[in-house]
């Protein structure tokens, strides 16, 4: 949960870089969350919920995927493939699965490597 609420607080932080297990907690505690929400405006009548959510985690969304994306090594362009049916995201899918880029990058410093050693995973 540290990971979703770390990514809330950088709500719209476009540089630097973001692990693969900060990406992808995030990711699923934004699942595990829209489910609830889901749930509860099933409940209450009011579908609409679940898209104010998405609404609410869209900046921190986008921001926690360029940062993974700069952890790779690319630019944040490279989740506009994401608009590409079928082959974009799978495309995406592949960036946001692979480790990061050894050392440092343009985006900034390796966020695995804590003082030149790198930590364990």
């Amino acid at each position: 949960m540290s990971y979703f609420i770390e990514a809330l607080k950088k709500y719209a932080v476009f540089s630097g870089r973001a692990r693969r297990k900060e990406y992808w907690m995030f990711s699923l505690f934004a699942a595990i969350i829209a489910i609830v929400v889901g749930g509860i405006g099933f409940a209450i009548k009011f579908p609409l919920l679940v898209g104010l959510f998405y609404l609410a985690i869209l900046l921190p969304g986008l921001g926690v995927s360029i940062r993974r994306l700069h952890d790779t090594g690319r630019s944040g362009w490279w989740l506009l493939i994401g608009l590409v049916p079928f082959v974009g995201g799978i495309t995406l899918l592949v960036f946001t699965c692979l480790d990061s880029a050894p050392g440092a990058n343009a985006y900034g410093p390796n966020p695995k490597e804590v003082g030149g050693i790198p930590a364990h995973v």
